[in-house]
């Protein structure tokens, strides 16, 4: 079955991350895989354009069917191989609809990272405004304090759904990674170090971190006054 699967992605990118562990938890090892550089550019050229025209990563393909975003992808995993590996999505209707909620509470946490950590990258110096940057980072400050109260409301060793690692575990945990990257302070946020400790051992975590964050330890701290 894996043999069947193409992955093209990138070396920490939340979203290619998303697409590895769903993989690694529904036991699809050996799948074929293509890594890009962003830095390169890669993720522009001619041949990722032709299977994403938007030119992002991951790019997925499963035999003739092609995805080319994270939560479809994982989505699409979890139905066709449901009986597979890991159960990522509860069978019962509560327990499934709060997979289903904080899944989708991810993107903004994703978004409100990506506005404080790029913001730099995205605007010159003479277009950046001081009140700009304490704004994204008082949002981005709620936002973690709100993930940090439903993992404090679950109780120590809970994922972010409950005592089963599920999606919404496959969402977040990238995300929070990619946080802890980029200097996010430990002890600011207890509950949510407490989770990524715990679910950072993993098999399906450690099988897929980035390759490029084992070889050179965090240089960048532009999250630490969060």
């Amino acid at each position: 079955m894996a043999e069947s699967m193409f992955l093209i992605w990138g070396s920490g990118s939340p979203p290619c991350w998303r697409v590895m562990i769903a993989l690694e938890e529904k036991k699809l090892q050996g799948y074929k895989r293509q890594l890009l550089s962003f830095e390169k550019m890669d993720h522009k050229s001619s041949e990722v354009l032709a299977v994403n025209p938007r030119g992002q990563l991951p790019c997925f393909r499963h035999g003739d069917t092609i995805l080319n975003e994270s939560f479809g992808v994982c989505l699409y995993l979890e139905n066709q191989f449901k009986s597979q590996g890991t159960q990522l999505i509860p069978d019962t209707g509560n327990e499934q609809a709060l997979v289903y909620q904080r899944m989708h509470e991810v993107l903004t946490l994703q978004e409100k990272l990506a506005v404080v950590t790029f913001y730099d990258w995205k605007f010159p110096e003479n277009e950046r405004h001081d009140s700009a940057v304490e704004r994204n980072k008082k949002a981005l400050k709620e936002e973690l304090m709100l993930w940090e109260r439903y993992l404090e409301k679950l109780g120590p060793g809970s994922y972010i759904a409950g005592k089963n690692f599920t999606m919404a575990d496959v969402m977040l945990f990238p995300q929070v990674a990619f946080a802890v990257r980029f200097g996010l302070s430990t002890d600011k946020y207890p509950k949510l170090m407490e989770y990524y400790m715990k679910v950072k051992e993993r098999p399906s975590i450690q099988a897929s971190w980035p390759p490029h964050w084992k070889e050179s330890p965090p240089t960048m701290d532009v999250l630490k006054d969060v």
